[in-house]
């Protein structure tokens, strides 16, 4: 749902429910953070046009 595979947290031994929670609470969606990327990197990058 968040974009992770599947026992991304959930699968890792010896975490409680809140941990898991925890760790996941304050994470970026990787979808998210891949647009914003996108974003910051378009209005850093000059972009050129070539005169025909």
């Amino acid at each position: 749902m968040m974009g992770l595979p599947a026992g991304h947290v959930t699968a890792v031994p010896d975490l409680t429910r809140t941990q898991q929670l925890k760790a996941l609470g304050n994470g970026v969606v990787p979808q998210q953070a891949a647009v914003a990327l996108r974003l910051l990197v378009d209005r850093a990058t000059p972009s050129f046009t070539v005169a025909a």
